[in-house]
């Protein structure tokens, strides 16, 4: 076995073995890919908590349900959040079924939470794209890096068999590029944990405040004449 003396990181990642180098290559793209979803995920908890927010304040602060409506499906707005969404299906669906004199209220009431419920189910769906991604990459990545380095590992001992004395020299550089990978496993894995984690916790914290809207919202409604 060619004893190696450089062991710097670009320097083992090149003398890797094939398969070796590979899993490196595939666990690179997938932490690429998880980093920017973890970013992508930021802006867009932190937007809709904010358009929430502002949202809540503006529906309390105003009790002309048709100005709020109005404002909210303003011509050219880029800035509507989910929960404004949830409120314009159900102040939709009210306004149609009490048109409908015969209708009972209970039944209106009915098809207005259904609506408002379909509305959050698709919001929920958009803010909670990709997290199963991070789920995966968390719980896959340090296995996919072990995998490189058993294999990297075997190659290093399998070419013992070829020295005569084999010494710390001739083993560490074989098995220090097999670490390698493992390292990168936890480098991609890590972030990928911590980000959903988090993310999931705003998320919940998020639907529950949309639930909640929507029961207060849908008492409004009731007092409506």
């Amino acid at each position: 076995m060619e004893v190696v003396q450089d062991l710097s990181f670009i320097h083992l990642i090149a003398n890797a073995s094939v398969l070796v180098q590979l899993v490196m290559l595939l666990l690179l793209g997938v932490s690429m890919m998880s980093w920017w979803y973890i970013f992508m995920k930021m802006f867009t908890i932190r937007r809709e908590a904010k358009l929430t927010r502002e949202f809540e304040e503006a529906f309390w602060r105003n009790p002309n349900l048709n100005e709020v409506y109005k404002f909210s499906i303003a011509q050219g707005r880029k800035d509507v959040g989910a929960l404004e969404r949830i409120f314009s299906a159900g102040f939709v669906e009210f306004v149609k079924l009490k048109k409908q004199h015969a209708m009972d209220p209970s039944a209106v009431m009915d098809g207005t939470r259904r609506a408002m419920r379909a509305t959050y189910q698709r919001e929920m769906d958009r803010l909670e794209s990709h997290l199963a991604f991070l789920a995966s990459v968390g719980s896959v990545s340090p296995y996919v890096g072990l995998f490189g380095t058993v294999w990297g590992i075997m190659n290093a001992f399998r070419g013992l068999a070829n020295v005569g004395q084999a010494t710390l020299a001739h083993v560490a550089p074989g098995i220090a590029e097999a670490l390698v990978a493992t390292a990168m496993g936890l480098f991609a894995a890590i972030p990928a944990v911590v980000a959903y984690n988090r993310y999931a916790h705003d998320i919940d914290r998020l639907a529950t405040r949309f639930e909640s809207f929507s029961e207060e919202f849908s008492n409004v409604l009731q007092r409506q004449p």
